[in-house]
């Protein structure tokens, strides 16, 4: 393996988060050992280092340079969770430095150091155990932590979900329990929904639910499933599909977007209602101007009215 692997299953076996055993993370734990790619484990060292210290051994040893702005993206991202795990010290030479001083370092904790010195053929695996035995994962911790934070949504069945923390989920939670019981009659059936994970490590659009029987029963392919909009709901009554954009920053049914998805819908053997969700007025205001004919909106915080951008007639297929 190579330097940066053999970083990287070092962090993967003391059970770090995976934003925090990615290449980014491996270099850094490089950089705070001061190992090249020829030099042993055992040669790790302790010294203080700043995070732009980091940054250019990190260059010098390994070619990667990372821009000027990513130095908060290190810190933030890589050395707080290596502090919060107690693999490293942060400003071991003056503890009362304040935060926002250009003299802020990091040095490796003797844990840490015992791990990295007897790797990759000593007692380092005994290391770990004493280390997660002594300070538990810190994985478990955020997960946990996540948990908690995560945004629970009552689905029409009765049953519940969480989603991950986040605007755009929270707007999920809106459609799903404010905009169906008021629109869609009878009980709703929640089809498809996709997770907008937050930024801890967890892959953004992930399939939180997805009936995938139900929706090949109506004509939706599965390969159209990953290009499904946010939140899809069947209503048996009229034989009315649902598909529901949530738009935060960006993404509402447009005429490009309308055409997309009337396109992969082509087997489709039911009405099809196109919505476009806005968690405020100012937040249509900003998209009305692209905004699909034929298509309705809805704006949470106003969640007994709809907008029609039809012409003809109200709420229904085309």
């Amino acid at each position: 393996m190579s330097k940066v692997e053999e970083a990287r299953h070092l962090l993967e076996s003391l059970k770090l988060p995976k934003d925090q055993t990615n290449e980014r993370a491996a270099l850094v734990l490089l950089a705070l050992a001061r190992i090249t790619k020829n030099q042993r484990w055992e040669e790790s060292t302790d010294g203080l280092y700043t995070t732009k210290q980091i940054m250019d051994f990190i260059e010098s040893s390994y070619g990667v340079r990372y821009a000027p702005n990513t130095r908060e993206t290190i810190r933030r991202f890589t050395l707080h969770q290596f502090e919060q795990a107690q693999l490293v010290l942060r400003n071991h030479d003056d503890p009362a430095r304040a935060t926002n001083s250009p003299k802020n370092n990091y040095k490796l904790s003797g844990s840490a150091l015992a791990i990295l010195a007897n790797y990759p053929d000593g007692s380092w695996s005994e290391a770990i155990e004493i280390y997660l035995s002594e300070l538990g994962s810190l994985r478990s911790k955020y997960e946990k932590e996540l948990d908690f934070e995560r945004i629970p949504v009552r689905l029409p069945s009765g049953d519940e979900i969480r989603l991950s923390p986040g605007e755009h989920n929270v707007l999920h939670r809106d459609i799903i329990e404010e905009f169906a019981p008021r629109f869609i009659r009878g009980v709703p059936k929640l089809l498809y929904i996709g997770d907008t994970a937050s930024s801890r490590g967890a892959e953004g659009g992930k399939l939180l639910h997805v009936a995938e029987a139900e929706l090949i029963s109506l004509g939706v392919q599965p390969m159209a499933h990953s290009k499904l909009p946010d939140v899809v709901i069947y209503e048996e009554t009229r034989g009315w599909l649902f598909l529901i954009e949530a738009v935060t920053s960006h993404g509402p049914v447009s005429p490009k977007r309308h055409f997309e998805l009337e396109d992969i819908m082509n087997k489709c053997t039911v009405g099809r209602v196109y919505v476009t969700a806005f968690p405020d007025l100012k937040r249509f205001k900003k998209y009305a101007g692209d905004i699909a004919w034929e298509t309705e909106v809805w704006i949470s915080e106003m969640p007994d009215h709809m907008i029609h951008f039809n012409g003809d007639r109200f709420l229904g297929p085309r």
